[in-house]
């Protein structure tokens, strides 16, 4: 199993949203910038209030690496961290599935989806090809 979550104030709302299979992030409801990760205050505009805004979960591959040392017992052997930019504009952090690392190009089209990371039903999201290289 992956370490547990460690939510804070201001990202409570980016877990909850995976655990129910939803992709959010903060829209500022000032100037309506797009944020993540979450933080306190609009880095553009300096407002305070925010609204969770849903995302589409599909976007391209920005950048991607194949771990190769040392070795993390939680994942699996051969695992693929990508910056994926969603269609939204935001880049997240994630794992890349269903893919060897032979066939991952930059700005390949991925749509995410979720994994189950404990026994409490925590959710992680990550990301797999559409288009001719998988779903979708």
């Amino acid at each position: 199993m992956r370490p547990g979550l460690q939510p804070s104030r201001d990202s409570a709302f980016f877990w909850q949203g995976l655990r129910d299979e939803k992709l959010l992030c903060q829209s500022c409801d000032h100037c309506g910038r797009l944020r993540h990760p979450p933080r306190p205050m609009c880095p553009d505009c300096g407002a305070l209030q925010w609204s969770a805004r849903p995302l589409s979960g599909r976007g391209r591959v920005h950048a991607w690496i194949k771990p190769v040392h040392p070795l993390l017992p939680m994942f699996e052997e051969g695992f693929l961290v990508a910056l994926v930019e969603l269609d939204e504009g935001i880049r997240l952090l994630s794992n890349l599935c269903e893919i060897s690392a032979a066939d991952v190009r930059n700005e390949m089209p991925v749509e995410v989806f979720f994994i189950e990371v404990d026994a409490e039903g925590a959710k992680v999201h990550q990301f797999r090809p559409i288009g001719e290289l998988g779903h979708g």
